[in-house]
């Protein structure tokens, strides 16, 4: 019996991948560290700290400092906040009204350090979040693939992995949430090939947010 749906929340809830990855890559290009656009679609997941860690091993083969830790980190954040517009994923309205609908618990298990993130949740999906059960970057020691983010929200929750399901959109975030046992549902909102959600382990895959709300009565019906 499915009694909770964790959510990831960056190119599952909002659009806000292409404006993290050009953020990202504009960033690493700015201090000659090797990356393509696309290094970012398969970072995606990742806590900050820790994508930057793989670009200073993969230039430097080293871990960077704390200080250029914070110094990349505050440049990636500044030039995403100016890129992106902050528009909700199209159709992640219609899922979370059909989970609802079902009576099953929302858990966001995002690796965004964002500080005002219930804020931002509560005003684009008015009544759908809490506070006690969203698990951000400040909540977790490993980022995605590790399976702490979603073990987490599903302590939060207060299920069993049996009892959930997760929908994400990148590799990583499928494997942190196959790791913890837990049905996972990919959604291809960005560029990657479907190929690569599907070897993450993805249970499922849509190619849209909206597909996914067509879907989900039949989708409960089966699974319960």
């Amino acid at each position: 019996m499915i009694k909770a749906v964790l959510f990831d929340m960056d190119g599952v809830l909002y659009d806000s991948m292409p404006f993290h990855a050009r953020a990202w890559f504009e960033t690493a290009s700015n201090h000659q560290l090797i990356s393509t656009p696309e290094d970012f679609y398969l970072f995606e997941g990742r806590t900050g700290e820790s994508t930057i860690n793989e670009l200073y091993q993969r230039t430097f083969q080293r871990n960077a400092t704390d200080q250029e830790k914070e110094f990349l980190y505050k440049e990636k954040a500044d030039l995403f906040n100016t890129y992106n517009n902050g528009n909700p994923m199209p159709g992640a309205s219609d899922v979370l009204r059909k989970v609802k609908e079902h009576g099953l618990q929302v858990v966001v298990v995002t690796g965004s350090g964002q500080h005002s993130l219930i804020e931002k949740l509560n005003h684009d999906f008015p009544g759908y979040f809490e506070r006690e059960k969203i698990v951000t970057a400040y909540d977790v020691k490993y980022g995605k693939p590790h399976p702490e983010p979603y073990l987490m929200g599903l302590e939060k929750a207060g299920v069993k992995p049996g009892e959930a399901l997760v929908v994400e959109n990148a590799p990583m975030g499928i494997e942190a949430a196959v790791a913890a046992g837990i049905f996972t549902i990919a959604v291809n909102t960005g560029p990657l090939d479907d190929r690569i959600l599907k070897e993450a382990g993805a249970n499922l895959l849509f190619n849209d947010m909206k597909s996914l709300s067509n879907e989900w009565d039949k989708l409960m019906k089966e699974m319960n």
